[in-house]
């Protein structure tokens, strides 16, 4: 089936938060769900990039509901202050959509200390939604949509170098963190079942679509040659990011979504419209997520009141 965004249903009195919406797939989610009348919560690291994406939204469904709150996800300070500015304006939210990432970047470390990749493409998330998980678990029909990537399939989790330091791989480190955040959705969804709870945690892929996500950490080092390819391969082989956030907003959205679904392309998984799919062996094991998510909350100091 084809399902597109003319197939979201009315959204109406719902309220959406969509991680790095300023650009990418984000901005291409948070336009959709304010587009069928949810009100949408950018959480946006750059406030100048957030505006502009907000007066894009605007100009293009001028009844858009949609507001910025500062968020960045490499810091644990952030996304509790985030938090709390939430908390202050909502009593319920039914959707959470874990969508800002970085990818094969240089060696970075966040404000605490975790590798830039894993701390904020899983960490930062995990703590996100611990945060926020009282105003969603007992909110009917809630979803908490996390994105991870096809390049979760050579993923492994180092626990005994979590954090990259002794020896770093940009590509690595990105196929960790989103093992890692397929492992935090299903585990989360075994939780949320297992304690009764009204929402449900699911997670999508985009395949292979055209973002800057690819040009980022060519650009971070200084790689020119590599920029240029990522371009060309955007440009020649990539899918658009309208059909890449297909996966999101099917998982966020479509009637018959379960929870521990997984959405993403129809065509070998790299492109096309959205269908639920198979995960590794690797993310479905339950021990393995059990230790990641302990370990999580060790190193975020946030506990899941579930």
């Amino acid at each position: 089936m084809k399902w597109t965004t003319n197939d979201i249903p009315n959204l109406n009195g719902k309220v959406a938060i969509v991680t790095g919406a300023n650009g990418g797939l984000g901005l291409v989610a948070a336009k959709a769900l304010a587009s069928k009348g949810c009100h949408v919560v950018m959480a946006c690291r750059s406030i100048e990039k957030a505006n502009a994406a907000a007066d894009e939204i605007r100009q293009q469904h001028p009844t858009a509901s949609v507001e910025i709150i500062t968020l960045d996800l490499s810091s644990l300070e952030s996304i509790k202050q985030f938090s709390d500015q939430i908390h202050k304006r909502f009593q319920a939210i039914d959707i959470l959509c874990n969508n800002a990432g970085v990818m094969d970047i240089p060696y970075r470390k966040t404000t605490d200390g975790f590798e830039m990749q894993f701390g904020t493409n899983h960490l930062g998330h995990f703590a996100l939604t611990g945060h926020l998980l009282d105003l969603i678990a007992h909110t009917e029909g809630a979803r908490i949509v996390t994105t991870s990537s096809l390049m979760h399939i050579p993923g492994k989790i180092n626990f005994n170098d979590l954090h990259s330091e002794e020896g770093y791989s940009g590509w690595k480190a990105y196929f960790q963190s989103k093992l890692a955040n397929l492992l935090f959705t299903f585990e989360l969804q075994r939780k949320l079942k297992n304690a009764g709870a009204k929402a449900i945690s699911v997670a999508s892929h985009p395949g292979y679509a055209s973002t800057n996500l690819q040009l980022v950490g060519a650009q971070m080092g200084g790689a020119s040659m590599q920029e240029k390819v990522w371009k060309t391969m955007n440009n020649c082989v990539a899918q658009s990011a309208e059909m890449g956030t297909l996966p999101t907003l099917y998982a966020a959205t479509h009637p018959n979504i379960q929870g521990g679904d997984y959405i993403g392309p129809n065509v070998m998984g790299w492109r096309g419209y959205p269908k639920k799919v198979g995960a590794s062996k690797r993310a479905k094991d339950a021990d393995l997520a059990a230790k990641l998510w302990s370990v999580s909350e060790n190193l975020t100091g946030v506990a899941f009141a579930i």
